[in-house]
């Protein structure tokens, strides 16, 4: 049993998702959004992502984190205040002591819709399918849940081709 945090950062919304990987299948825990629009100040909203991030992680105590990368957005403020939300939240996944992992969002459309150009509706069909959702979720915490379920099928390939025998060669490996 392994709990795997999905984090989609936002300096005015940020999704996370908690998933449960049971061998080869995963199961949904929890997910939501944290909405930062109403406190006054930017620092105040990144105040309230570390200790909302923080309560949840304490919460669920999942054993691993993960991320999406920073992407250039519509402007370079908007960059920077989305690069300052993910430094909270990996500040809060580490202080807490999770290892995190961070992933782009192409990859996470791929790992889970099989196109790397897919829109948010078909990430939240996709995270409702796999996850056996009543409905879909929330986009934010979709694209939190997607990034979750990413981690875990990169991390299964990674043991797969960790436990193999031999090389792409067709060498055995001893």
């Amino acid at each position: 049993m392994a709990l795997i945090l999905g984090i989609d950062p936002g300096s005015r919304k940020t999704g996370f998702g908690i998933i449960n990987v049971v061998g080869s299948r995963q199961e949904y825990v929890t997910s939501g959004v944290i909405r930062l629009e109403s406190f006054e100040t930017f620092a105040e909203r990144l105040d309230n992502l570390f200790r909302f991030l923080t309560e949840v992680i304490e919460q669920y105590s999942p054993g691993e984190a993960a991320i999406e990368q920073v992407f250039m957005g519509r402007s370079a403020d908007s960059a920077l205040k989305l690069g300052q939300a993910r430094g909270v939240a990996i500040l809060a996944a580490t202080q807490t002591g999770l290892a995190v992992s961070e992933y782009a969002a192409r990859k996470v459309k791929q790992a889970v819709v099989g196109n790397g150009n897919a829109d948010k509706v078909q990430v939240q069909h996709m995270v409702q399918r796999i996850l056996k959702l009543p409905g879909l979720p929330q986009e934010d915490a979709a694209d939190a849940l997607a990034i979750a379920l990413c981690h875990a099928h990169t991390s299964a390939g990674l043991v797969r081709v960790a436990g193999s025998r031999h090389s792409r060669r067709g060498r055995w490996l001893d």
